[in-house]
C-alpha cells in the first residue's frame, strides 16, 4: 500500500520527477543539440545525452495548458528524448512544466476536426503519478498529429524497437562498486531528514525486523521501537509503514507499506492504527491522507482467502481509500 499525505500534495503535482525514461538509438545521431535550434529565450536545460525533439517550429508553438489550478496557460511545446517540456510564452508568467516521459502511461486525442469550443480538441496525457495533463491545440493548424505521434514513439520507446533514455544518459559514477551508488542514510538526509517529526530508525539493523527493507529507513519521531515490532507483526512481510519522499517545503509526505494481516475475522492493531495517525499528523496542517491499495485487483481478492486483507479505515480519522 501506498499512503499519501494530500496537504497541498496536488498543488506540487506538476512539478519535475526524476524517472528513468525512453529514447530512440537510430533517430538521434542526427538531432541537433538546443543551443543550436532553439532561441534563447526557449532555452530548456538538457541531460547528458537528452536531445530536442520538437522544438521552435510552428508544430508545438501556440498550445493552451489546461491547468485545474491556475486556468489556461497558452505557450509552448517542447519535446526532448527524455521529457515534455511546457513554457509559458507570455512574458510576465515563468510558468514552465516538466514531465519525464517515463511517467507517461497514456496519451489521448481530445475532440476532433468538428469539434467546436474553445479548448475542445487537444491531448489528455495520462501520467503514472496521478497526475491528467490537458493540452489545448490550434485546429486549423494541424499540429497534434505530429505531438501525438512523436510522444507516441518516445514515451514508449519499447514498442516501436527503440532503446530506453538510459542507454543514451550512459550515467557515469565515480564508484565502480555499484553496491556503494545508493547509500539508504544519505538519500534520507538529503531530503532533509531527520527534523521535528521524522526520525532515521536503525532498528532493522541487520535486517532483524524486516529483510526486504533497508537496514536505515525514515519513520516518525514519536513511534518507539517496541511498537514498530507490533506494527512489523501486523503487517505482511514485516512491511511497515516506512517514508518513500517528503516535500521540502510544506512536509506533505509518500510512505508505503504492505497490507495488514487482518485476516477473516478483521483482527486490528491499536499500534498500527495510532502509526498511521502518526504520519498523517506529520504534515502540519494536515487533515486526511488517501490510502492506496497498490496490487492487482486479482490479488486482493486472492489475498482475503487467507490472513492477509485490504486496508481499513476504521478507527482512523481523515482516511480514505
Amino acid at each position: 500500500c501506498a499512503i499519501a499525505n494530500t496537504f497541498r500534495l496536488e498543488q506540487h503535482s506538476a512539478m519535475a520527477s526524476e524517472a528513468v525514461n525512453t529514447a530512440p538509438d537510430q533517430e538521434l545521431k542526427n538531432l541537433p543539440s538546443h543551443d543550436l535550434t532553439l532561441p534563447p529565450d526557449a532555452q530548456i536545460p538538457l541531460l547528458s545525452g537528452e536531445k530536442l525533439i520538437l522544438g521552435a517550429e510552428g508544430a508545438a508553438k501556440d498550445v493552451t495548458y489546461l491547468c485545474p489550478y491556475l486556468g489556461p496557460i497558452r505557450g509552448r511545446l517542447l519535446l526532448t528524448t527524455y521529457k515534455l517540456y511546457f513554457q509559458a510564452s507570455h512574458t510576465d508568467s515563468e510558468f514552465c512544466m516538466d514531465v519525464p516521459l517515463g511517467v507517461i502511461s497514456r496519451i489521448d486525442k481530445i475532440g476532433g476536426a468538428t469539434s467546436k469550443g474553445q479548448n475542445a480538441y487537444g491531448l489528455e496525457i495520462h501520467c503514472k503519478d496521478m497526475r491528467n495533463l490537458r493540452f489545448a491545440f490550434k485546429q486549423e493548424k494541424h499540429s497534434r498529429r505530429l505531438v501525438y505521434e512523436k510522444l507516441q514513439t518516445f514515451a514508449f520507446p519499447l514498442s516501436f524497437g527503440k532503446k530506453l533514455f538510459a542507454f543514451q544518459f550512459k550515467q557515469e559514477f565515480e564508484s565502480a562498486n555499484g553496491w556503494d551508488i545508493y547509500d539508504a542514510e544519505k538519500e534520507l538526509r538529503r531530503q532533509g531528514l531527520p527534523n521535528d517529526h521524522w526520525k532515521i530508525s536503525e532498528v532493522n539493523k541487520n535486517y532483524a525486523l524486516c529483510d526486504t527493507y533497508p537496514e536505515v529507513f525514515a519513520v516518525p519521531s514519536c513511534v518507539s521501537d517496541d511498537q514498530l515490532h507490533q506494527v512489523a507483526a501486523y503487517r505482511s512481510r514485516a512491511r511497515i509503514p516506512v517514508l518513500s519522499w517528503i516535500h521540502p517545503d510544506n512536509h506533505a509526505s509518500l510512505t508505503r507499506c504492505s497490507q495488514p494481516m487482518a485476516g477473516t475475522l478483521q483482527k486490528r492493531s491499536r499500534d498500527d492504527e495510532s502509526m498511521l495517525l502518526t504520519i498523517r499528523n506529520a504534515t502540519p496542517g494536515s487533515s486526511r491522507y488517501c490510502i492506496v491499495d497498490a496490487r492487482p485487483k486479482i490479488n486482493a481478492v486472492a489475498n482475503m482467502v487467507g490472513e492477509r486483507e485490504r486496508e481499513e479505515v476504521r478507527g482512523l480519522e481523515g482516511a480514505f481509500v
